[in-house]
């Protein structure tokens, strides 16, 4: 009796062995069994499922259990194109077993759309960074401590990476497998993934890579516009088009990807990230630091040219324009003090509007100009407050523990966008993890938008779309070449 028990656990075992993999299981309420094939080096996976979103999921999936840094790459592709455009093949990472689990996922979707998506925690909402239409031939997910990162390849091609990143802290062992969901819970869809490839992520010296992305507000998917190996910073939306301030230049590039081109600004060549665009579009405010040494305020025409000096006092550094276009306001380093400064947009005499209350800056007014929004220390921490265009009537907006700097209000002056370091971080130095949160102004209440690596140069200045629905922010990846 007891060697029959033994022979049936053994047969069992076997059953559950699928390649490199050790179980195979539905994950959520399915209406159709899945199943998984392993023949000729290659995992065909059937199953059903509503979705892989949301707070819950149903699919198949197998998987292995494991701990530590992954690396799971694998050739994916569907054998029909027929039913839902949104059926998915995916490469995961899980805490556990449950539907509403943490997890984090290369999506290859039956259209093309290519995502990293993730849930951060139990039952809680899948976020999306999405790159339309990639159509890959390979796709790489790895998991280096608490950051995932995405690689894709076409045909013919060396894996690269895709942008964007998600930040998920996973506990002792964690699943990571290969899962297909038909996006219909009527329908049983197959997805096959060949040249299966498990391991850890390659060691070597990190180099910097910058992703510039959109958010939906509304539903805080993510998009990848631009990857670019070095640093690239705070862009500004104009129209359909992105503004970005890299190697000391400006540059613009197409807010749903393409070619980037150089903006002429003839003798400045050292542009920081604190850059914008007037209210009639008609022109840029830059600061560059090429014939001071220290940042100085210009404005030029939109399409480039020749820069006009606004501020004789330097270092100043741009961060708004009044809404009907006569006025810049920005921070100045005076006597060892940032504070917040107005002057005409012609230039003349600048007006100082904090005292020397803390730290000063990030100033920005509201589309109604009834106010500056700015961040400052006066308080203790570094927090998001307001004031008068006059520099009266001070408000705090933000409080807590937490460091944010940057406020932007959207251009219907319904929301605001800010940027979060930790507690204990002083200044807004780069490479930290962060989030970005939307304040409703109507309630106060804020709801987080992304969790990334970023900080000095994601969104130094506005970066809200026109409609108000989207933002735009640089994150960042440190990863060997």
């Amino acid at each position: 009796m007891i060697r029959l028990m033994l022979t049936q656990l053994f047969l069992l075992s076997l059953q559950a062995q699928v390649g490199i993999f050790t179980s195979r299981n539905d994950v959520g309420q399915v209406l159709h069994a899945g199943s998984t094939v392993f023949a000729d080096g290659a995992y065909t996976l059937s199953g059903s499922g509503e979705n892989m979103w949301g707070s819950a999921d149903a699919f198949h999936f197998v998987s292995k259990k494991t701990t530590g840094d992954v690396a799971l790459e694998a050739e994916i592709s569907f054998p029909t194109r027929e039913g839902n455009a949104h059926k998915k093949a995916v490469l995961m990472i899980r805490q556990s077993l449950d539907a509403g689990s943490a997890y984090v996922d290369a999506a290859v979707h039956a259209d093309g759309l290519t995502s990293l998506q993730s849930r951060a925690e139990p039952g809680g909402r899948t976020q999306e960074v999405g790159v339309h239409r990639a159509s890959p031939h390979r796709v790489r997910l790895e998991k280096r401590g608490d950051n995932f990162y995405l690689f894709l390849a076409k045909q013919g091609e060396s894996l690269r990476l895709a942008g964007g990143s998600m930040r998920l802290a996973l506990t002792g062992e964690f699943y990571v497998g290969l899962g297909v969901c038909s996006h219909d819970k009527d329908r049983v869809e197959k997805a096959v993934f060949r040249q299966v490839k498990l391991g850890t992520p390659s060691p070597g010296t990190p180099k910097l890579y910058s992703t510039l992305e959109t958010v939906t507000v509304s539903s805080t998917d993510r998009r990848v516009v631009l990857v670019t190996p070095g640093k690239i910073e705070a862009p500004n939306w104009t129209g359909d088009s992105l503004i970005f301030n890299g190697d000391g230049l400006l540059k613009r590039v197409p807010a749903a990807g393409g070619a980037v081109e150089i903006i002429p600004t003839a003798f400045a060549k050292r542009i920081n990230n604190d850059h914008g665009v007037s209210p009639d579009g008609k022109l840029l405010a830059i600061s560059d630091s090429t014939q001071d040494n220290k940042s100085v305020i210009y404005t030029l025409p939109s399409a480039g040219g020749e820069p006009r000096r606004v501020t004789k006092n330097a270092p100043s550094y741009w961060h708004g324009w009044s809404p009907d276009g006569k006025t810049l306001t920005y921070c100045g380093q005076r006597d060892g003090k940032f504070d917040i400064y107005t002057i005409p947009v012609e230039g003349g005499e600048e007006r100082r509007l904090t005292q020397g209350e803390g730290h000063n800056d990030g100033p920005e007014y509201s589309p109604d100009g009834k106010y500056i929004y700015f961040n400052s220390s006066r308080g203790g921490s570094m927090q998001v407050w307001r004031m008068t265009p006059e520099g009266t009537e001070f408000e705090q907006m933000t409080s807590g523990e937490a460091n944010n700097w940057f406020p932007h209000i959207s251009p219907d002056g319904k929301s605001m966008v800010y940027l979060s370091y930790g507690p204990g971080v002083t200044g807004h130095p780069p490479n930290l993890d962060v989030t970005l949160y939307v304040m409703n102004l109507a309630d106060r209440q804020s709801k987080l938008l992304a969790r990334l690596f970023g900080g000095q140069g994601t969104i130094n200045v506005p970066s809200w779309s026109p409609d108000s629905k989207r933002l735009a922010f640089v994150s960042y990846q440190l990863l060997p070449e």
